[in-house]
Formats: structure tokens, C-alpha cells, sequence
């Protein structure tokens, strides 16, 4: 088991329904990740921006992308994690994927679609909630409008670390800060959140605010709006071990199924 986890949070503007491009600009970005990392967290749909265009942009789990993200993780050894859009047996997929530096993909299908501008429509939604288990740490990816419903998010795996990737626009950012810091809370975990800034193809406008927050939800580190960075974090598994036995929040935990 590794004591700490590094994560590099890469908040930036997407190139709008244009994957060699954005694969490209990521590339550059993280070749130029000056210290050693064990994660790489891009936002949701990288390749493309969050577009309902999925025919247009869409790609298969032997397509470029998925074999670009293989080939960057085994390079810079580190395991490389955003979502994107996969198409699969004749359906769309809004799908995070987990790549380790061997090579094994994991993958997350975002459970909850954004209605509000129809998602639900273009992709199917995932029914099975993942945990990432990487260098002896338990992670638990999802994605964007998965951070408003913390049943789905509810701790009940004991997992290390919540990641959200994602497209959070500018006029709803401060209940993205909000959650982010309860979910981190509730669930004694480390908290993730790697957004994008810029504007989209249908002008939504976006401002980052990307950030960690550890189990009692003191914010790590924040990337400052609009701005287009890197940050790194270190996670302490001490941290969690500690609080958790120390406080025990955990065990008085509702216990419940979901169907």
C-alpha cells in the first residue's frame, strides 16, 4: 500500500467536438507536469466538450483516445482519469475511464443524466457504481451532475478518495463548491473535483473552481477561476485512517439498497 497519492488536477479549456486537438493540448499539458504524480484528472468529455452531439465525436474502447491514454500513462507513469464519450453495442455513453500505467482500463458510466438539457436522450445511463482500487487506495470516479445526489456518492465501500470529473457551468458554481466540500464530509473521504473553465460550442460558460478537499473538508488546493493550471495535491492515507478512528462517523451510517 503507498502511504500517499499525488494528484494533478488539470483544469483548462476544451476544444469544442475536436479530439485530436484536445488530445494534443493534453499531451503538452501533461508532459510538462514538472514532479512526479500517481493520477492525472482531466474534466468530463475532454475530447469533445460536453456536446449532445455525441455521432459526431463519439469513439470505442479500441478507438484513438483510449489507445492514446494507454500509451501517455505508461509513459509518464502515472494512471490518467476524464471522461469521454464511448459508443458501445449501438449506444451512447457518457463513460469515465480509469487508465493505469500497465495498460488496465476501468470504467463508470455517469449514473444521473442532466436532464436540463437533455442528456438522458443521447446517452444511457450507467446502473453500477465502480471502485478503483490503485496502489492500495480505494477511489470512487463519477461525474458532474453525480455530485448532486449523495445517496449514489453515500460512502458504504469504505473507498479513499471521491472523483468528479466535470463540464459545471459558471451561473451554478458555487453549489458545485458547496457540494464538493459536503460530499468530502459526509463520507470521510477525500474529495476530487476537476472542472473545466472557457466557453462551449453552445455558449455555456464555464469557471473551473477545481479543488480537494480532505475527510473533514478543509480545502487542499483550488485553481483559481478561469484560470487555466495545473495543481497538485498529496493524499495522506494516515489522514483518513486517523479521523476515521478517531470520530467513527461512518458506523452510524444509514443503511439502505438502491434499485
Amino acid at each position: 500500500m503507498q502511504k500517499d497519492l499525488k494528484i494533478a488536477l488539470i483544469q483548462t479549456d476544451l476544444v469544442w467536438e475536436n479530439p485530436e486537438q484536445n488530445r494534443a493540448n493534453f499531451t503538452k499539458k501533461i508532459k510538462n507536469i514538472s514532479e512526479d504524480v500517481d493520477i492525472i484528472v482531466l474534466p468530463e468529455m475532454f475530447t469533445s466538450g460536453f456536446t449532445m452531439n455525441a455521432s459526431a465525436v463519439a469513439e470505442t474502447m479500441d478507438g484513438r483516445t483510449v489507445s492514446w491514454l494507454k500509451e501517455l500513462a505508461l509513459q509518464v507513469d502515472a494512471a490518467i482519469v476524464g471522461s469521454m464519450i464511448i459508443s458501445e453495442a449501438n449506444t451512447f455513453y457518457n463513460r469515465v475511464l480509469f487508465v493505469a500505467p500497465s495498460g488496465h482500463v476501468t470504467h463508470y458510466d455517469k449514473r444521473h443524466s442532466f436532464t436540463l438539457v437533455g442528456e438522458e436522450k443521447v446517452y444511457t445511463s450507467g446502473t453500477e457504481k465502480v471502485i478503483v482500487d490503485y496502489k492500495g487506495w480505494k477511489i470512487c470516479p463519477l461525474i458532474c451532475y453525480d455530485l448532486r445526489f449523495p445517496v449514489w456518492a453515500r460512502n458504504t465501500e469504505d473507498y479513499d478518495v471521491l472523483l468528479y470529473v466535470a463540464n459545471w457551468p459558471k451561473p451554478r458554481i458555487s453549489a458545485w463548491d458547496t457540494l464538493l466540500k459536503a460530499r468530502a464530509i459526509e463520507n470521510m473521504s477525500y474529495c476530487v473535483g476537476v472542472n473545466r473553465v472557457g466557453v462551449d460550442g453552445v455558449n455555456a460558460l464555464y469557471s473551473g473552481h477545481s479543488a480537494v478537499y480532505d475527510v473533514l473538508g478543509q480545502q487542499l488546493v483550488t485553481c483559481a477561476p478561469n484560470e487555466d493550471t495545473i495543481k497538485i495535491a498529496t493524499l495522506e492515507k494516515r489522514h483518513v485512517e486517523a479521523y476515521r478512528n478517531k470520530f467513527k462517523f461512518l458506523n452510524d451510517k444509514d443503511q439502505f439498497e438502491i434499485t
